[in-house]
């Protein structure tokens, strides 16, 4: 090969993402060690001396070709099994009726938050809301229509949660939650606002309601700033509290629960 040899040819070959992958064969009367490992090293899967017979190369060949396309397979396979993987650790994370994060997953997610604001001093708010008097919506306009109803209210919430690193999760029953990450007091008045609002706008009509012709929501509030003397559960207590208070008021509202003393201006 005339201004090139098959070292460099192979280096070449390897370099290639079309045919990096093509398995190699040195065939060469360089027989010594040094030779062999170099070509080795470059990528080649073996090396043939000269003389040689016919038979033998064909055999080599066929071996490799075997091993090249089982690699393959594997690797697809391999792929295949990553996917799916990734897929039932989707499903496992997400509420089936509403497609927005479980249970599982808002247990996991607050923990996650909560270390990492501890870290940062940084604020993390934690929603809780309840729709009013759902159960007397099941009763008279039926549970297909409630399931309907909690999927309607999920998509509404969503687009109160504006943040990537917001999380919507459905927590059980007709009670839905929000975290927001480094998200102050008055952001998170900012997000209640909405929710309420984004819930109105749906007017899904609600017969029983004691406190409007339409479905609404009550939501509690709990905006701290983790600490060595606090964990998470504390602000699930402190929003869950919350919300207990907006439904003694008068429900179809948000009630707001500080335990942070200090916090800074709101970026929402």
């Amino acid at each position: 090969m005339p201004g090139i040899d098959g070292f460099e040819a192979c280096r070449r070959l390897k370099a290639n993402l079309l045919t990096s992958s093509i398995p190699i064969i040195f065939m060469t009367a360089l027989a010594d060690t040094e030779n062999k490992i170099k070509g080795l090293s470059l990528g080649a899967v073996d090396y043939i001396t000269k003389p040689f017979q016919e038979e033998e190369v064909l055999a080599r060949i066929k071996v490799h070709l075997k091993l090249h396309f089982l690699t393959l397979k594997v690797m697809e396979q391999s792929a295949a099994l990553q996917q799916a993987n990734q897929q039932l650790m989707l499903l496992a994370n997400l509420d089936g009726l509403t497609e927005v994060a479980n249970r599982r997953r808002f247990d996991e997610y607050l923990e996650q938050q909560w270390q990492l604001q501890a870290q940062k001093q940084a604020p993390i708010t934690l929603i809780l809301g309840d729709l009013d008097y759902f159960k007397n919506y099941n009763d008279f306009y039926g549970h297909q229509a409630g399931d309907d109803c909690l999927k309607q209210v999920a998509s509404a919430l969503s687009l109160a949660a504006k943040r990537n690193s917001d999380l919507v999760c459905r927590y059980g029953g007709e009670e839905f939650a929000l975290i927001l990450p480094h998200t102050d007091c008055p952001g998170a008045i900012k997000v209640a606002e909405a929710t309420i609002a984004e819930v109105q706008k749906l007017q899904i009509p609600h017969a029983q309601s004691l406190v409007s012709q339409y479905v609404t929501i009550s939501l509690g509030i709990s905006c701290q700033i983790p600490s060595s003397e606090l964990s998470s559960k504390s602000a699930i207590a402190a929003a869950d509290a919350a919300l207990y208070q907006a439904k003694q008021q008068g429900r179809n509202r948000f009630y707001f629960e500080r335990l942070c003393s200090q916090v800074k201006i709101s970026e929402r």
